[in-house]
């Protein structure tokens, strides 16, 4: 198979895309109410129980009812939950746990899991959503974006996008347990043969972290024709890989090096006024709190143009002072967990704009270099992928409750 060096998106001479290569995909969450997800799980319970003791006009307000749900609304049990189906109005049912999820593409927040509250819950994802999933959210595009492409993490996604039109969540795994790659058919044995070196899905992951870029039509993902580009690729994107896991999958936590670990040097304030950052004193102020020291690259971090520890901050602040309803429930204080969770938000960041120069470097040399293209994946019987790959795997072992307690029939 002849090698042909990448163009644009479109066409069978372009780079490939991410919807080639993982072609399975799910719609970000659209929740429909801003109270069902919140910065600390606390706010949550508070938030059930008062729309549970309210009746008739006044749960309808709290509720903020949509054309999909209403307290009325009976709703199948999310896949691996156990929360009421009938109408919340009729049978609220016993308080849910929440779960941790990825809001947007950094920020780790909290969801009450109780599908007669979501306007559009994505129960295909709930499925396959386990302790060996890893999920690929893309970011949308803007005019001119050059920034990150995707996300990575282990959470629940919303695949919620700072700016600009939400891109899709890709699981790795179509299957629990890890059990069936949400790759193109025959995309491995392709790779395995141009490079002899792709171990698994995950390695796959690693490349497309490292070297996609955001385009309108979806990441693109340049294949290169040197085996050992890709081993370089594939070394760098397992170090991003480990960062937006944070720990997960069997990593370790994050950490910057002894010296140049940010910690509070003066406490942050029940109700910080505000955010702001000293270049040259590389601190960070959160009202009177100060937290240091703090590189530049986490502060300026951005995704589609916006920076990404402004926007953690200002979601808690509208939490605090500028929420409605339900959504008005939230901490009376500033919670301790908001700080550890701030610290690791700015380590994070700082590493991965330290691994920006070696990412930028790899693009470079991808767009020199011979690649494969569209053409080269429909030649290899790659493309087109088969349809059944696009749509989710047949993953029931048991019975899934369904709206008003009847078994659903998937």
């Amino acid at each position: 198979m002849a090698a042909r060096v990448a163009a644009g998106a479109g066409g069978d001479g372009a780079c490939p895309l991410l919807d080639d290569l993982m072609p399975w995909s799910v719609r970000p969450l659209r929740t429909g109410r801003p109270w069902v997800t919140a910065p600390d799980a606390p706010s949550l319970r508070a938030r059930w129980e008062a729309l549970a003791r309210a009746e008739g006009a006044e749960q309808e307000r709290l509720f903020r009812p949509s054309r999909s749900r209403t307290p009325l609304s009976p709703a199948a049990a999310l896949p691996g939950r156990t929360t009421g189906t009938s109408g919340f109005a009729r049978d609220p049912g016993p308080y849910p746990e929440p779960v941790r999820i990825l809001h947007g593409p950094f920020d780790e927040q909290w969801l009450i899991p109780d599908q007669r509250l979501l306007d559009a819950a994505r129960p295909e994802m709930w499925r396959v959503a386990d302790g060996h999933q890893i999920f690929a959210v893309e970011h949308g595009c803007l005019p001119r974006d050059t920034g990150l492409a995707l996300s990575v993490t282990a959470l629940l996604p919303d695949g919620h996008s700072p700016a600009g039109r939400p891109g899709r969540i890709r699981p790795l795994y179509r299957r629990p347990d890890g059990r069936e790659p949400n790759l193109a058919p025959g995309l491995l044995g392709l790779l395995r043969a141009r490079y002899g070196e792709v171990e698994d899905a995950r390695s796959v992951l690693a490349w497309v972290l490292a070297a996609a870029r955001p385009s309108p039509a979806g990441p693109l993902v340049p294949l290169p024709a040197d085996g050992a580009l890709w081993s370089h690729g594939v070394e760098l994107g397992q170090e991003l890989l480990r960062l937006h896991l944070r720990g997960a999958r069997g990593g370790e936590r994050p950490r910057l090096p002894g010296g140049r670990r940010p910690y509070v040097r003066a406490a942050i304030p029940p109700s910080p006024a505000g955010l702001a950052y000293d270049a040259g004193e590389e601190t960070l102020t959160l009202g009177e709190g100060r937290i240091s020291p703090v590189p530049a690259g986490a502060w300026e971090f951005r995704v589609n143009g916006v920076r990404m520890l402004e926007l953690w901050f200002e979601r808690r602040r509208t939490v605090r002072e500028g929420a409605e309803g339900l959504a008005a429930l939230g901490p009376r204080g500033w919670p301790q967990e908001w700080t550890s969770e701030l610290l690791e938000l700015i380590t994070v960041l700082a590493l991965l704009d330290e691994l920006g120069p070696r990412q930028e470097a790899l693009r470079e040399h991808l767009g020199r270099a011979a690649a494969l293209t569209r053409y080269d994946l429909r030649t290899a019987g790659v493309l087109p992928v088969p349809a059944a790959a696009r749509r989710p795997a047949s993953v029931l072992d048991h019975h899934e409750e369904g709206p008003e307690g009847q078994f659903a029939l998937l």
